[in-house]
């Protein structure tokens, strides 16, 4: 033994317990290889469950599961005891989840549950079977965030779940599917899912205070991605109502959606540009009981009515609409300093779409209807043209309807194209001009009514293509364009043609007319046997050719004055542009009328003429005309030199052969 002076005191402790246990050292080690051979009692109770439990899930399956660290015994308390008695209590997850558990059990579904529905879903319902249970961020998981819309569908998309417990939203897995959400879920992007704006555990009645979805907790609810847009709406007039407990103040889901959220550049979006007026601020605001409640001025006919809600209607998606000068987000007050409409900013908001506009747009209200006697410029116009159209029109209709009735029953004489001498009615150069315009005007009727009328049939074929390329638009402004040039035309040939200038001077107006009209009319009322004899440009083709005129100036100043808006607004104020729209809109239809019922009488439906009057086509007079006309030869157009009076003549001055049988 060591002399323990030399050595330190722990180092003889050392040499002792060697030299009295250092022979068991080989024993222990073996006896610890021993005890990792040996079968721990768990391992040996997972190998007793496999026995008898065939369903029992393999070792690898539940090892790889989020429980693969646990043992049966652990959730199966009762196995303990064997052999286990006949009926077991279902495994308590609470006894590792209690936070998740007590949410659970205050929801729609736990209250459900413990109220005896056992169709109310529990754990495994959502995540699946519990013994090869996935982390939520593995694709196979039945909560992923690509699976759970079908996890919920499996009874909120089963119409016999639907109709046992009234569940109130129709389809709202389909309508997800359809979203900017899941979409974006489907690339990979974080976005919202049915727990994300619904609750994990903590689900509630959409009635319930608590709940996520009621009704003032929405924009919190949307907040939690849309941060910036939460706030603004939260200080707008609807934000503001919202919390003072209105019921019927919009939040984020009465204008975007609910589970079918599309992005605002899709087309059937209640979002969507053209869909704003009508399908999101017209719920509300075209409401006759929610704007006698709230004091709301319905202002939804004014904006349809109006160049914007005309426009808006057909379709077209880059006019102003109802977002684009109130806000989006943050609605104000008209009155409120930061409102968009309010006076100091208006003419910056009306100025995003029109440059320059300047502060003209302060003066007068914007939404206004031509019925409404508070803006009486507007409703004097619409009064005095309805009398113009109902006295011009309905006096069109009798003067015609007579001579229909008196021709019908004293059939006049209709002799053959040879048996009268025929006279040259229309030069070229005006079968030209109405050429152009017939044309001109049937496509400006069809394009102009359709941007009034755009939910009709006859409208749809123009607007197909409205919301991006405008072609109604470009296809009215291009026969606007054509009229015009037509237009010009006629007064070019006027002024240069002789002849032509002489035909036009016959449309002037003289008492020989009143005095063919009185006749005419007592022809038809039977108190004369013949009809009178009247000039080669008598009282009806007078009052056509002045209206013709007439009509087109009007429609060409007022339809550039709403063509270039931007303009216009810089110079005159804003009623202007409403006033242009009024009277454009009254003498389309008093113009359009006076086509169908005074020209196409006398060019098709009169019996002396029908089925129709040729000299738009040949420029010569039908022969049942010419016997109604005067023989005086002053009425006669003029000839082209050397041609004898009953002979024909084309516009070109070349000789005919004898028109005489």
């Amino acid at each position: 033994m060591p002399d323990s002076k030399e050595h330190p005191p722990w180092a003889c402790l050392a040499l002792r317990g060697w030299s009295r246990y250092g022979a068991l050292l080989p024993v222990a080690f073996l006896c610890t290889f021993l005890v990792l051979l040996i079968p721990t009692p768990t391992h040996a109770e997972e190998m007793a469950c496999a026995d008898c439990h065939d369903d029992s899930p393999s070792g690898e399956a539940f090892a790889e599961s989020v429980h693969g660290f646990m043992e049966c015994a652990d959730c199966h308390i009762e196995t303990a005891e064997i052999p286990h008695p006949d009926e077991m209590d279902p495994v308590d997850c609470s006894m590792c989840h209690d936070d998740v558990a007590e949410e659970y059990l205050s929801s729609v579904h736990g209250q459900a549950r413990a109220h005896g529905e056992t169709d109310a879903p529990s754990c495994a319902t959502c995540h699946g079977d519990l013994h090869t249970l996935v982390p939520s961020s593995d694709p196979e998981s039945p909560v992923h965030v690509l699976q759970l819309p079908e996890t919920c569908g499996t009874c909120h998309s089963d119409p016999e779940m639907v109709q046992k417990y009234g569940i109130p939203v129709a389809k709202p897995i389909e309508a997800y599917h359809d979203s900017v959400h899941f979409r974006m879920c489907e690339e990979g992007e974080h976005s919202a899912t049915c727990n994300n704006c619904h609750g994990t555990h903590a689900l509630y009645a959409a009635s319930d205070p608590r709940s996520k979805v009621f009704h003032t907790n929405v924009p919190d609810t949307c907040g939690e991605c849309h941060a910036e847009v939460t706030e603004a709406f939260q200080k707008s007039v609807h934000g503001i109502s919202a919390q003072h407990g209105a019921r019927e103040a919009p939040v984020c889901t009465d204008c975007h959606g609910e589970h079918r959220i599309l992005a605002p550049d899709v087309e059937t979006s209640p979002v969507f540009a053209s869909n704003i007026p009508k399908m999101t601020c017209g719920r509300c605001h075209g409401d006759l009981r929610l704007a006698d409640k709230y004091d709301i001025t319905d202002t939804v006919p004014a904006y349809e009515d109006s160049f914007h809600g005309l426009a808006t209607r057909s379709g077209n998606a880059t006019v102003a609409n109802c977002s684009s000068c109130h806000g989006v987000h943050d609605i104000l007050p008209s009155w409120h300093p930061e409102s968009h409409i309010h006076k100091d900013h208006l003419a910056e908001t009306c100025g995003t779409c029109h440059p320059g506009a300047g502060e003209r747009f302060a003066i007068g209200t914007v939404h206004k209807l031509a019925t409404e006697a508070e803006f009486p410029v507007i409703y004097w116009i619409r009064w005095i043209y309805l009398g113009l159209i109902w006295g011009t029109i309905g006096g069109m209709l009798i003067h015609n309807g007579l001579d229909f009735y008196r021709k019908f029953r004293n059939p006049l004489p209709r002799p053959s194209p040879w048996a009268v001498p025929t006279r040259i009615r229309m030069l070229l150069g005006f079968r030209i001009a109405h050429w152009c315009l017939m044309v001109s005007f049937a496509v400006l009727v069809w394009t102009g009514f359709a941007l009034k009328y755009p939910e009709s049939w006859w409208a749809a074929p123009l607007l197909t293509f409205e919301g991006t390329f405008g072609f109604r638009g470009w296809l009215h402004r291009a026969a606007a364009i054509a009229m015009i040039g037509a237009f010009t035309w006629h007064l070019i040939h006027v002024t240069i043609d002789r002849r032509a200038r002489g035909c036009i001077m016959k449309m002037m107006p003289t008492m020989h007319d009143v005095t063919e009209f009185r006749q005419r009319v007592q022809w038809m009322l039977g108190t004369r046997k013949e009809p009178p004899k009247c000039p080669t440009l008598g009282y009806p083709e007078k009052l056509e050719y002045i209206a013709l005129m007439w009509g087109t100036v009007v429609m060409v100043v007022t339809g550039f004055a709403m063509w270039f808006s931007t303009w216009m607004l810089r110079v005159f104020p804003s009623w202007f542009g409403d006033v242009a729209t009024v009277i454009h809109f009254y003498e389309a239809i008093l113009a359009t009328l006076a086509i169908l019922v005074w020209h196409f009488y006398f060019v098709i439906f009169d019996p002396v003429i029908y089925p129709m009057d040729t000299a738009w086509i040949n420029g010569r007079e039908v022969p049942a005309r010419t016997m109604e006309r005067e023989e005086d030869s002053e009425s006669q157009p003029p000839l082209a030199p050397g041609v004898p009076k009953n002979t024909e003549s084309d516009p070109l001055g070349q000789t005919k052969r004898p028109a005489s049988g």
